[in-house]
């Protein structure tokens, strides 16, 4: 039996702009087999309030099992030193 693999991703869908990092995080942790929690910040308060709280510059934050893993590059890295 495999354990299933998890992943929160926090991301930004404002009304007129969907973060294309977050996509791409989401569209990875999905190919690699995580069951991932989507939180999406909806607003700029949200999201700047989030980014304040997390010591953060931008969105998406990832964290894995508990671990933060950091925006969509530093995933990207995690992933291939799997």
């Amino acid at each position: 039996m495999t354990q299933t693999r998890t992943a929160t991703l926090h991301r930004m869908v404002l009304p007129d702009h969907t973060c294309p990092f977050g996509v791409r995080a989401k569209q990875l942790l999905q190919a690699e087999g995580y069951d991932v929690d989507d939180q999406i910040l909806r607003d700029r308060d949200r999201v700047e309030a989030f980014k304040t709280e997390h010591g953060i510059a931008t969105t998406p934050l990832i964290v894995i099992d508990g671990e933060t893993i950091g925006g969509c590059d530093d995933l990207e890295r995690y992933l291939a030193e799997r």
